[in-house]
């Protein structure tokens, strides 16, 4: 499949952004494939694209990189190495971002990703140390090092680190410890919530990655977050309802506690007009995605959490607005539905740009990975409609990007064994990625768009395979979605799961974080 890298934007639209913005698109196009016809077709060609960016955008053009050569470690830290004799801080930045992307998933004592970052998390430039700092919060996310502890915790008790790098420090050590409901860990990132902030950091929106930290440690963790949520006393009172709202909605993800949803909407009701101009940044687009948290992973109440978000859909507050087409994607990412394609479709026409901006990420999160037509027809008429709006483009050339992910070979879904877990890894790629969104224009937009580099932690193959003991490729006859298609392995499944043709169906889940294995008998599956 080749997608068209060429853009509309005849006259006012950044060209500098559209140049990223093809990064991008080109990056999760070819997700995990080694190659494509941008960045890996050639040394004069990949350089002449890295040096047509200025800034933050040479970190996402080198980043991409990782993300093309992603789970090819061999391979792909070799084709890495020669970013790291560069001049430019961000083309180093973007090297060590790749770094972590390309082992993000790959459980193996043996990666050198740990060595290697940890000489740069201390450099003065911050772009070198935010690249460090997020590569080693991808390449071992989830998995508890305390190693990787005791490398970041001094630099959030450090009063002279900026306020990014302490943003993206946080995350990182929320995604090594997620769901563990590690409270030292907890309180290394309370303790930089608690330093005295100006006006003018207490106004910036990476603020809110500092308790977004907090919470993904208590991913999942419900009545354990209890101790910490105490805590608010001490903070900021812009920060207070923030982490209070953050801590609780991650806490209680993916449990279906009805009370939690009716609190959250309760809130988004109540609040007053004066509210949402004093705090309405901070933290109302947090409850609103908040919903969608506690209510995920219940195909029952999914009818009842649209319409809720409907409902909030009729308040003036923009803040809450431009929070539902998240929290829409959140409940169907990579399983598009027609009734949420035509929502997203019309508030992407929305007079509000950070609506429109938010609906139209949000169709490429929901169809993430499924070639869908009828989005990529919708995709395609935006395109044409925004082609003189150089952010809004932006946004659709990311959607495009989202919705061919690895060719359609891959899913965000953070869903597993027949829908029934939900992986915390996965979960927080994602949730990090739509916190940001709630600020497209300072972050995704600003100089921050490598932040898109966190759904990296969501992707997986959407192929169901079967191998004999021998692991050894084995054709075996499924049976696959609701219209029944009898289909042989391998195969690409969608939302649907797969039942093995024998007398005793086994359900088989579309999302594998390995590969079935039968046996050769001919009647292992019926005594198995």
């Amino acid at each position: 499949m080749e997608v068209r890298l060429a853009f509309d934007c005849r006259s006012t639209a950044d060209i500098a952004r559209m140049h990223v913005a093809a990064t991008f698109m080109n990056a999760f196009v070819n997700a995990g494939f080694g190659q494509d016809k941008l960045i890996t077709a050639g040394s004069e060609s990949t350089r002449s694209w890295l040096f047509r960016n200025k800034k933050h955008r040479k970190t996402s053009v080198a980043a991409s990189l990782g993300l093309i050569l992603l789970w090819d470690v061999d391979a792909g830290l070799a084709q890495i190495d020669k970013y790291f004799d560069s001049n430019d801080n961000h083309v180093i930045a973007g090297a060590l971002l790749a770094v972590g992307i390309i082992a993000c998933g790959i459980k193996d004592d043996s990666v050198p990703a740990l060595d290697r970052l940890a000489n740069y998390i201390n450099e003065e430039d911050a772009s070198i140390r935010i690249g460090a700092i997020m590569g080693l919060g991808l390449a071992y996310a989830g998995s508890q090092n305390g190693r990787i502890h005791s490398l970041l915790s001094p630099i959030l008790e450090d009063l002279t680190a900026p306020l990014d790098v302490l943003a993206f420090t946080a995350i990182s050590l929320g995604l090594v410890f997620v769901g563990s409901g590690n409270q030292i860990v907890a309180n290394s990132i309370i303790s930089s919530i608690t330093m005295d902030r100006s006006e003018a950091e207490l106004s910036n929106p990476l603020l809110r990655f500092l308790p977004l930290g907090v919470g993904l440690v208590f991913l999942g963790k419900k009545g354990s977050c209890e101790e910490t949520a105490e805590l608010t006393d001490v903070f900021h009172k812009k920060l207070r309802k923030c982490f209070d709202l953050t801590l609780r909605s991650l806490a209680y993800a993916g449990t279906r506690d009805v009370e939690k949803v009716q609190n959250l909407l309760a809130y988004c009701e109540e609040l007053t007009k004066e509210e949402s101009d004093a705090e309405g940044d901070t933290h109302q687009g947090t409850a609103v995605i908040g919903i969608a948290l506690v209510a995920m992973a219940e195909e029952v109440g999914l009818d009842m959490a649209i319409q809720s978000l409907k409902c909030l859909l009729k308040y003036e507050e923009q803040n809450i607005r431009r929070a539902v087409p998240l929290s829409l994607a959140l409940l169907f990412i990579s399983n598009p539905k027609v009734n949420v394609m035509d929502t997203l479709s019309g508030l992407s026409h929305d007079t509000d740009s950070g609506v429109a901006m938010c609906a139209i990420i949000s169709l490429g999160l929901i169809g993430a990975g499924t070639n869908n037509a009828q989005i990529a027809s919708m995709l395609q008429g935006l395109a044409k409609h925004y082609s003189k709006e150089g952010s809004l483009l932006f946004c659709v050339r990311i959607a495009q990007g989202l919705l061919h992910l690895g060719k359609g070979l891959l899913t965000l879904s953070p869903y597993h064994s027949n829908h029934l877990l939900l992986s915390p890894t996965h979960l927080a790629g994602i949730i990090t990625v739509l916190c940001a969104c709630l600020d497209m224009k300072s972050i995704i937009l600003g100089d921050y768009p490598y932040v898109l580099y966190f759904l990296v932690l969501a992707m997986q193959p959407r192929m169901l395979m079967t191998l004999d003991e021998n692991l050894e490729p084995l054709a075996v006859a499924v049976r696959v979605g609701q219209p029944v298609r009898t289909c042989t392995t391998p195969v690409v499944l969608a939302a649907e799961h797969a039942e093995l043709l024998t007398e005793k169906y086994i359900p088989l889940s579309p999302v594998l974080e390995g590969f079935v294995i039968l046996k050769e008998n001919p009647h292992y599956l019926e005594e198995h």
